[in-house]
């Protein structure tokens, strides 16, 4: 008989754990993290699904403005948002190498990953976040189920979709996304600094193409840690070949398009590659289920020239995880009845018609060329530049005059 210390030993199976939380929020970019850290932080037991313990360097959002601030404000996260990003103030915006106003209020810059890393940071215990992937979702009237590629298991009383434009798991439960305005958009971002390393002339600077047929909504420049940061919005075909020119020679394919930048960037250089994104329209219908409900943009794209895709984003966490979702934890069930209070929600409701409605105005101020929208584009400006020039004469007379009319 042979030695039995020579066998081969079993190899120790590890025994599949399933995790039982109220919320289950599958989606770790900026919505699926700032609800979680929200419902965390309220006492609830969350649990953040993501396959990516880092969220890459993608090109996305980078600067948080107006409303934005004030959600950020109102959900306690400020403090968190100024220690990692960097505040600015006072926009100076032109157009065809003039001045047309300069916009106020504080603003902040960072890398869309930063922006993550900072939502993730603000869970209160580290272990509500699981590093996996969801492949398959079960929803009922009571529980959900979630099944995770390691083997491990979620339940859970509510799903939260914050998958972006992934709908895989949504399209397994019957939700489909319909595409109402295809490429939209193209953005492109990319970092600039003087060719000397001294600082711009301008703390941010926004310029508003020239003409309708290039398609140039603006180009953003802004501070970041790296430097600053410039976003460029068009309502073009992605194929044109100005696009693959944008990406191999920016400046000198900038200062093409807009010669008027020239005087206020001086001599500059573009210190790292060019990013792209193409934006879809789109918005999702079969989505009133029992116990899953969709937020951001694996609820409806925005166009990101708009700049409505952060506030709709921030509208919905707001909304749905500080009125809605601790009154149907109060009681039993999780149906279609529940589900439907926040999609008939006033404020989302707004928030999601807000942004279809600017994402067409941006691109037909923009580009639309019939003699209605070139007579609406000078006044739009002019407006802006007469405002600017009576608040430079009599300042906070047209804040104070807005504000008897709001009255």
């Amino acid at each position: 008989m042979a030695d039995n210390q020579s066998a081969i030993e079993p190899i120790a199976v590890k025994e599949c754990q399933t995790t039982v939380v109220d919320v289950a929020i599958v989606g770790g970019g900026l919505a699926g993290s700032l609800a979680a850290a929200v419902l965390a932080r309220a006492g609830y037991r969350v649990a953040l699904i993501d396959k990516r313990a880092v969220y890459p360097e993608e090109f996305r959002v980078e600067k948080i403005s107006g409303q934005q601030v004030d959600i950020l404000r109102r959900l306690g996260f400020i403090d968190e948002l100024e220690a990692v990003a960097c505040p600015y103030a006072g926009v100076l915006n032109i157009r065809e190498g003039k001045v047309i106003d300069v916009s106020g209020g504080l603003s902040y810059g960072l890398p869309y990953a930063e922006l993550v890393a900072m939502a993730r940071q603000l869970l209160p215990d580290p272990s509500s976040f699981i590093v996996d992937q969801v492949l398959s979702l079960s929803c009922s009237e009571d529980h959900q189920h979630l099944s995770l590629a390691s083997g491990n298991r979620v339940t859970s009383r509510l799903v939260v979709l914050a998958t972006g434009m992934s709908g895989a798991l949504g399209y397994n439960l019957g939700i489909t996304r319909r595409i109402l305005a295809a490429r939209h958009s193209v953005s492109f971002g990319f970092t600039i600094a003087k060719s000397d390393s001294s600082p711009f002339a301008f703390p941010a600077l926004t310029c508003y193409g020239d003409r309708s047929a290039d398609g140039i909504d603006y180009l953003s420049i802004f501070p970041i840690a790296g430097g600053m940061r410039a976003n460029l919005f068009m309502f073009r075909d992605p194929n044109d070949p100005i696009m693959r020119e944008i990406r191999r020679e920016p400046k000198a394919t900038l200062l093409h398009l807009m010669p008027g930048l020239q005087p206020y960037l001086g001599d500059f250089r573009v210190i790292d590659r060019v990013q792209s994104w193409v934006m879809d329209l789109a918005k999702v219908e079969g989505h009133l289920q029992p116990g899953v409900v969709l937020i951001g943009d694996a609820f409806q794209t925005s166009c990101p020239a708009a700049g409505t895709g952060v506030s709709r984003l921030l509208v919905d966490v707001e909304r749905l995880c500080t009125v809605h979702l601790p009154r149907w934890l109060e009681t039993g069930g999780m149906n279609t009845e529940k589900i439907s209070q926040f999609y008939s929600d006033r404020d989302k409701i707004a928030s999601d018609e807000r942004a279809f409605r600017m994402a067409h105005f941006r691109q037909a101020l923009t580009s639309n060329s019939g003699i209605r929208w070139n007579v609406r584009r000078r006044l739009h400006f002019l407006r802006r530049n007469i405002t600017h020039r009576v608040d430079r004469i009599q300042p906070g007379w047209i804040a104070r005059v807005r504000g008897a009319l709001s009255a």
